[in-house]
């Protein structure tokens, strides 16, 4: 997600809230300044008035009429403790993406052992962190891995479209992350677009990021063993 302004860091003490405002009416407020972004959700705090917004994934406050944006960090002074950290971790707890609302008939599918366990990867092909993700699923098994290309750095589309119109595009796109061996696809009619929507929709904004059937979601690259633990039903990667 792209914000256009440019947000001071926001210390806040708590103070006695003020009187309740509509919340429907700030988030349709909010809608306009973020056209195209999902706005996940608006709730009135109980300090100096101000609305928490979670949009893209990414957590803001506002006043009441949506004029101002804020972003950063409320703190009780009491306990010297950031409450938007907290906040941030139960929202990133709670957040899901089913891996039935993914377009998995345009990913690139990997079949290993016997394939029961189920795990998507939003990849970028020039991502650095995506290549070192790659070499960390060669030691898992027994798991399909649906890639979904998300080209969003500089540069990137062209090489994606390539991987994507090869003849085999998983031997196209292993050779090139594992291996370093440019894709010789020449063009042809890509999902790319449809899968850089899937990615806004849900908040994708950075490469790697994994989604696992119990539809958690864990941005960044982590290595086999946390993966496994996640494909087994382990405790959630912090």
């Amino acid at each position: 997600m792209r914000l256009n302004p440019i947000f001071p860091a926001l210390f806040l003490c708590l103070l006695p809230g003020a009187a309740l405002a509509d919340e429907a009416a700030v988030k349709k407020a909010v809608v306009t300044h973020f056209p195209g972004e999902k706005i996940e959700s608006v709730k009135k705090t109980p300090y100096l008035g101000l609305y928490e917004v979670v949009v893209g994934g990414e957590l803001l406050y506002t006043d009441e009429k949506a004029t101002y944006f804020f972003l950063g960090h409320v703190v009780d002074p009491q306990t010297r403790q950031s409450l938007t950290s907290e906040r941030l971790q139960q929202i990133k707890d709670a957040r899901r993406i089913s891996l039935d609302s993914l377009p998995l008939d345009h990913a690139i599918k990997t079949v290993k052992g016997n394939g029961k366990r189920k795990l998507a990867v939003f990849s970028d092909p020039n991502c650095p962190y995506c290549k070192r993700l790659e070499k960390e699923l060669t030691k898992i098994t027994d798991v399909t891995i649906y890639t979904l290309l998300y080209p969003v750095l500089n540069g990137s589309l062209p090489t994606a479209t390539s991987i994507w119109c090869s003849a085999d595009r998983l031997k196209a796109w292993d050779d090139f992350m594992l291996k370093g061996i440019a894709p010789t696809g020449k063009d042809c009619e890509t999902p790319i677009e449809t899968l850089i929507q899937a990615g806004k929709k849900n908040g994708i904004n950075g490469t790697p990021t994994l989604i696992f059937a119990d539809g958690s979601i864990i941005p960044g690259m982590i290595t086999a063993d946390v993966i496994e633990k996640k494909l087994s039903g382990g405790a959630a990667a912090k």
